[in-house]
């Protein structure tokens, strides 16, 4: 039997020369998928084939058990051997510890049989852990046996020179749990850390540490020795409460003297490290270091999320001597740069830019809007109650933390963009401060403020914008970084094959009302409002039906293509949406030069007219006589009609015109449009 990728295994000669399956037998099982079989033989290594034992029917196991006995012991001894790990930690920190003792002892050869047992505790402590919560699971007591294997196993693997008893192994793990590396060291190199350093005097220890000018663990050690001596005071800063000296003596009553290594050791100990960094770390600091993160996997469709995020152009402007500033949007799924927009000042305008030029993108291609979105709080917390509010444009929207730079899928992006296409690309690509091929050198120039530096090239405005997106374009259309999952596809492709099948409808209404220019206009001649200098009819009278009493006045709505023209309009009296506008096409009027364009754009223009007199017609008000009210009738003759009318009206066509050449249209009485 063996232990093999986790599983206990027996071999296909145990099974077969054990008598316990004959060769036809094993070939139909292991065909028909009735055995499962860890690994296959020959090779040119010519190993054997392994087969799991879980797998085989309840008879054959038994066979195996009673052919072969002692499998536990083999399914434990390859549990151990291959979650036996060197610490590396471990490593270090005796071989620091064995080049600062002045005792030939204190070998290289000790500090990595020091650092093995290390690795074998932490070994153990897993084996008990997993063991411990399963037995808790199972209503059983820990059997302290299975340690004692494991020790006796780690033994003849590695070399450790741990208690063989198991009582004496369980202490020497509590005070491995308890101290840390320190308690393997041997006592005859000073070690007492266990007997010196208590809990309250390890607490004072760091407390010192975390004073505001952050002394060096020497100065620590300086400040412990004359607070112990009576020479400094030490207090609580919450409480006010002065720590008494003789609270830290040894047992004759004299001050508790530790080395200068022994607090080095105690503020070195991963759990102090940690809450010294706690204490004397900004918050962003610390969160950026020392804090767990989550761990998250990816998607499967594209356009279920957008991550979006600022970056400054890597080089300068000419006019300026600073920085462009972009915005882009990636695919979370796919990484591809679905919008990006440019500006010299980095606020609203930028962002609002990023957007349109994503859902132009978005537009073109018949995509919906991207179900999820996740973005930073700085520049896109005053849309918190309106367009980034979910369920608006998007039914997921997330606020990153302030100073997390982490939580933004967009910043790796951006840096993996840089790296891989930027740099490549372009010179003059890092920073003074930066390692390697990263970094650049300036010329520094001297002046009041000594912090002026000179790039060897400028660039225009248009000319970063062009490289910018050309990279971008790059970018989209290079390898997906997961090749196993999309074999031989580009970021684009990947983009453009798994697009959600649930996403809303693409919305141009709602979009240009919170991301879309506005322009305040009136209705004209009640057919046409003007925008972006010009016509749009409405799409039908009747819309005059939904305005407020005597207020032609509206509220115009529209996404700028990318020249900055409208292509939809949508206008609205306060809240409320009135309309979708039509644009008014022109023709020539000069008749020698029309194209058919212009009779088309004739033809509608009457159309439009047309509709507007059959509406005025269908809802003429009905005319009404009135005559005064007398207190006693008077007989006289009956009057036949009380409305003297004018002269009768010839009903109008409601036909539309036809487009008659010879006819001048002048004359008609069409306005110039």
């Amino acid at each position: 039997m063996e232990f093999f990728d986790n599983k206990l295994c027996i071999s296909f000669r145990e099974l077969v020369d054990g008598g316990i399956m004959t060769v036809p037998n094993y070939k139909y099982m292991a065909s028909s998928g009735r055995i499962k079989v860890a690994r296959r033989g020959g090779g040119a290594k010519g190993n054997g084939a392994l087969i799991v034992i879980d797998s085989l029917p309840t008879s054959y196991k038994e066979k195996v058990e009673e052919k072969y006995p002692g499998g536990n012991a083999v399914l434990l001894r390859g549990w151990i051997i291959s979650n036996y790990e060197l610490d590396q930690a471990a490593v270090a920190f005796f071989m620091d510890w064995a080049a600062r003792q002045s005792s030939d002892k204190a070998s290289d050869e000790l500090a990595r049989k020091y650092a093995i047992n290390a690795s074998v505790l932490n070994t153990c402590i897993k084996l008990y852990n997993r063991s411990r919560d399963y037995r808790k699971l199972m209503g059983e007591k820990y059997d302290w046996s299975m340690m004692a294997t494991t020790i006796e196993t780690l033994r003849e693997e590695f070399g450790h020179d741990l208690p063989a008893s198991t009582l004496r192994f369980r202490k020497k793990v509590n005070e491995y749990k308890q101290y840390g590396y320190e308690c393997l060291i041997s006592g005859k190199f000073g070690n007492q850390i266990a007997r010196k350093v208590d809990h309250k005097t390890e607490r004072l220890i760091c407390s010192i540490a975390v004073l505001p000018n952050k002394p060096f663990n020497s100065n620590v050690h300086e400040m412990y020795m004359s607070f112990v001596c009576g020479e400094l005071d030490v207090y609580d800063l919450s409480t006010g409460e002065i720590y008494n000296p003789d609270d830290f003596t040894d047992k004759n009553g004299d001050p508790k003297e530790l080395s200068e290594s022994t607090i080095r050791n105690v503020l070195n100990k991963p759990s102090n490290k940690l809450l010294i960094e706690h204490a004397l770390s900004s918050y962003t600091t610390f969160m950026h270091e020392q804090m767990p993160h989550v761990h998250r996997h990816n998607g499967e469709f594209s356009l279920s999320q957008i991550t979006m995020d600022d970056v400054d152009l890597t080089r300068k402007l000419k006019d300026t001597k600073q920085r462009v500033h972009a915005y882009y949007a990636y695919d979370v799924v796919s990484q591809c740069v679905v919008g990006a927009s440019y500006g010299r000042k980095k606020d609203q305008m930028l962002v609002v830019d990023c957007f349109r030029d994503m859902f132009r993108l978005i537009e073109r291609n018949g995509w919906g809007i991207p179900a999820g979105i996740e973005v930073e709080n700085h520049l896109m917390s005053e849309y918190k109650e309106g367009f980034l509010q979910a369920g608006v444009a998007f039914n997921f929207v997330h606020f990153c933390a302030p100073q997390n730079s982490q939580e933004k899928y967009a910043e790796p992006l951006n840096g993996a963009k840089k790296r891989s296409v930027i740099h490549k690309n372009h010179a003059g690509i890092g920073r003074f401060y930066g390692k390697g091929k990263w970094r650049m050198e300036y010329k520094k120039v001297s002046d009041e403020f000594n912090d002026t530096y000179e790039d060897r090239e400028y660039f225009s405005f248009e000319q970063l914008v062009a490289d910018d997106r050309r990279d971008s374009a790059e970018w989209n259309n290079t390898l997906h970084p997961n090749q196993k999952k999309y074999p031989g596809m580009t970021r684009w492709q990947v983009l453009m094959a798994n697009i959600n099948p649930t996403l809303r409808k693409y919305d141009k209404l709602t979009l240009s009302r919170f991301i879309g220019e506005r322009v305040e206009t009136s209705i004209r001649r009640n057919s046409t409002v003007r925008v972006a200098y010009e016509d749009w009819w409405l799409s039908d009278t009747s819309v005059l039906e939904r305005l407020q009493p005597n207020d032609y006045k509206v509220t115009a709505y529209y996404l700028p293509a990318e020249e900055g023209k409208p292509t939809d309009v949508y206008i609205f009296q306060g809240d409320r949406y009135i309309d979708k506008v039509e644009k008014v096409e022109t023709y020539n009027r000069v008749l020698a030069e029309q194209t058919e364009e212009d009779v088309v754009n004739y033809i509608e223009q009457q159309k439009k007219i047309s509709s507007f007199g059959k509406y005025v017609r269908d809802n003429a008000i009905g005319q009404v006589g009135v005559a005064a009210k007398t207190e006693q009738p008077v007989e006289e003759e009956p009057v036949e009609n009380l409305l003297v009318t004018s002269e009768t009206k010839p009903e109008a066509s409601e036909d539309i015109y036809e487009w008659q050449p010879a006819v001048n249209m002048a004359a008609l009485g069409i306005g110039d449009m």
